[in-house]
């Protein structure tokens, strides 16, 4: 499972932003890592939430199952695409 990164953009009054600044450098830490750790300390009891995958997923994970013993192990990538 791949893990993407998002990127927000937050707009703070200046005398929060001061406060959270200077909180965060009590800490040795810059200001969007302080926000972060505060954020995953706020959702940290959660359990991840699960997904149904869509037909069309299901469908080609099963057929991937049924067709597995026809996959070929490729140990060398290169040696792989020059025999191709």
């Amino acid at each position: 499972m791949s893990t993407s990164v998002t990127q927000i953009k937050v707009s703070l009054p200046g005398p929060l932003y001061d406060y959270l600044n200077s909180k965060a450098g009590k800490f040795g830490l810059t200001l969007s890592s302080y926000v972060k750790n505060l954020i995953i300390d706020d959702v940290k009891d959660m359990d991840y939430p699960a997904y149904q995958a869509s037909d069309k997923i299901e469908e080609s994970y099963k057929k991937a199952l049924q067709e597995r013993n026809q996959a070929t192990e490729i140990s060398d990538v290169d040696e792989y695409f020059n025999t191709l």
